[in-house]
């Protein structure tokens, strides 16, 4: 998975992260999580990871994008460094194949 770039939403409390994501990560699916219980009960690690940012309010995770929303008191300015970081740290592990370990 390789993070491309941010796009605005219509909702100031929301961004579209375009991303190229592999065969493993299209394999995946499109999933949505509305807070951190689901993502840890789904056990999806890259959403894991996302709600581990604070002010990462919920995730939409498609094969093209990501779109995740925040709190209204979170700041752009400091989420996307992080939200870009964590998309970043999977693109190795889903590119060689290690996946949970």
């Amino acid at each position: 998975m390789r993070f491309v770039r941010f796009e605005t939403t219509p909702n100031p409390n929301a961004i579209k992260c375009v991303i190229q994501a592999d065969a493993h990560e299209s394999a995946l699916g499109i999933r949505s999580y509305c807070n951190p219980d689901a993502a840890r009960d789904a056990d999806d690690p890259l959403a894991h990871d996302l709600f581990d940012i604070p002010g990462v309010a919920n995730l939409l995770i498609h094969t093209a994008f990501i779109t995740v929303g925040k709190s209204p008191d979170a700041r752009w300015s400091a989420l996307k460094p992080r939200i870009r970081s964590a998309i970043a740290g999977h693109a190795s592990t889903y590119e060689t194949g290690d996946a949970g370990a």
